[in-house]
């Protein structure tokens, strides 16, 4: 038990300094893009309004997200390895039902969908501009016309703004819907250990996978915190965003507390983007190490 507590403080210690230099990296980038110092980026929301307070402020906001969120994201990372059987174990103690698998895999790549859907470059795959295509067609005839859809799905834009703003609400519900087979694999990550040191050798010594299962019950509730967090703050800030102003407007008190303008309600829509971007960059990465193991779980 001295021995794992050891390792793990030593782990925590380590994961807490990466935490803080994520959330120093993360306010220098979101500073970056608030004061839109590469406007090639194209995200698809408006800083213009904000004043510097408010541009500082909003880059501490993106920098805590990125500080917090680093060990949930890398932890749900873990759980999809494990749940998906990326390391062929091929044990039904480890891995989930197809059930559970189905809620990863949609919960990952929604995900990520999701993070890309603010983005310049996927906008301008998705949406149709009505007046670039009429145009063309005015200008240069049916093969200027033709240029113009070229790579483009034809969504109308204001059909595309909803859809995006469905796709986050409907990315937040499924994580909070994956948050069973997340916990599940978490406590399945101590098993694995315990199986793994089982047959590691003739005299396995079980201590260390005793105390690794017993620890990984005790902090059960705090991992179900931070698997249930980010996606409840992000449909709590999807919500703040859709606030009807006119509703609110004779209401004093409300307006007071909650979001009535529409550049806060911008911004709430655009953090609640950064958490869905920072999770889906965060879990990616992390997978990629896995893959290409240079991270692996024990």
């Amino acid at each position: 038990m001295a021995d794992f507590k050891e390792k793990r403080w030593s782990s925590k210690r380590s994961e807490r300094l990466l935490s803080l230099v994520f959330g120093v990296l993360g306010f220098f980038w979101g500073l970056a893009i608030v004061l839109e110092m590469v406007p090639g980026w194209g995200l698809d929301f408006d800083f213009e309004s904000l004043d510097g307070f408010g541009k500082f402020f909003i880059a501490v906001l993106m920098g805590c997200i990125v500080g917090l969120f680093y060990i949930p994201a890398t932890r749900n990372a873990r759980a999809f390895w494990l749940g998906t059987d990326q390391i062929r174990s091929n044990l039904s103690i480890i891995s989930c039902g197809w059930f559970g698998r189905m809620l990863l895999y949609g919960n990952y790549l929604l995900v990520v969908f999701t993070s890309t859907l603010w983005v310049g470059p996927f906008i301008e795959l998705l949406v149709c501009d009505k007046s670039d295509g009429i145009k063309g067609l005015h200008s240069n005839g049916r093969n200027r016309y033709t240029e113009e859809l070229i790579g483009r799905l034809g969504m109308l834009r204001s059909d595309f703004y909803k859809f995006r703003v469905w796709c986050m609400f409907s990315s937040g519900i499924l994580q909070i819907l994956s948050l069973r087979p997340n916990v599940q694999m978490f406590l399945n990550e101590a098993v694995l250990c315990w199986y793994q040191r089982l047959h590691a050798s003739k005299v396995p010594d079980l201590d260390y996978s005793r105390a690794k299962v017993f620890l990984h019950n005790h902090y059960m509730f705090l991992v179900v915190l931070q698997f249930f967090a980010p996606a409840a703050i992000a449909l709590l800030l999807l919500g703040l965003s859709h606030i009807d102003v006119n509703l609110l407007a004779d209401f004093k008190l409300p307006c007071n507390l909650l979001p009535c303008s529409a550049l806060v309600k911008e911004m709430a829509l655009f953090l609640a983007w950064w958490i869905t971007f920072v999770w889906a960059i965060f879990t990616s990465v992390s997978l990629t190490l896995y893959r290409r193991g240079f991270l692996f779980v024990s």
